[in-house]
């Protein structure tokens, strides 16, 4: 039995797609080769680096819940249980962008994966946006979201994540947020911009999406894979 790794992540450059509400990336060079040889003096090998200026919510990335609840837990001392673990990936891109993904969706797209949602899992919501909308102008405001219904049904199978490949995991028509409410009330966590996830669709596979350990931070950058047994 071997492993496969799936790259469940988007790509961090300066233009980068960014939630409205959050800050845009920025890459700025911080030395060159040539200007790192004539600072140190050496004349066979020099270094180079960027800086990044990035929204601790920018790109594929995991929020805390103090970022959606003044007294829940920042992204450092959340327990990594939330972010890596047992996963299933279901199927609801058949829900178009003008309404909500809603309990019995969620309920028929378990039951067709074959698979058994468990306490403690991590559930990625494979909907098929970032497949038809990545880099168009609909990928910020097209697509479709957990109604506050659907959410509390996913948080009541004892969920810890739940993961979207869209921008977020509330319908973009939500002024409530419903989906981060939800998460709020039950203390869990939520993964957006995912991507690939047509790959690990209806099957269940382990999931690592850490964290940067950020100091009091609301959320964090991430590098999200799925290993799969082959």
């Amino acid at each position: 039995m071997g492993l496969k790794l799936i790259d469940l992540s988007q790509e961090i450059y300066q233009g980068m797609s960014v939630f409205p509400m959050h800050q845009k990336t920025f890459i700025m060079t911080n030395m060159s080769h040539e200007e790192n040889m004539s600072m140190t003096g050496s004349k066979k090998l020099g270094f180079s680096a960027r800086n990044l200026l990035i929204s601790e919510h920018g790109g594929t990335h995991c929020d805390a819940v103090w970022e959606y609840k003044p007294s829940g837990l920042t992204i450092d001392k959340m327990p990594l249980q939330h972010f890596w673990g047992s996963a299933i990936c279901i199927d609801v891109s058949h829900v178009p962008p003008s309404r909500y993904i809603e309990p019995a969706d969620l309920e028929k797209a378990v039951s067709k994966s074959g698979q058994t949602l468990q306490s403690g899992d991590i559930i990625l919501l494979y909907t098929g946006h970032y497949d038809r909308n990545f880099n168009t102008d609909k990928w910020q405001t097209t697509y479709s979201g957990l109604s506050y219904a659907g959410a509390k049904w996913l948080a009541e199978q004892g969920v810890v994540n739940i993961g979207v490949d869209a921008p977020a995991i509330d319908h973009p028509d939500d002024i409530d947020f419903s989906g981060h409410l939800i998460c709020g009330e039950y203390d869990i966590t939520n993964t957006e911009n995912l991507c690939n996830l047509d790959k690990v669709v209806n099957q269940r596979f382990l999931f690592f999406g850490l964290p940067l350990k950020i100091r009091d931070g609301s959320g964090s950058p991430i590098r999200a894979i799925a290993l799969i047994e082959e």
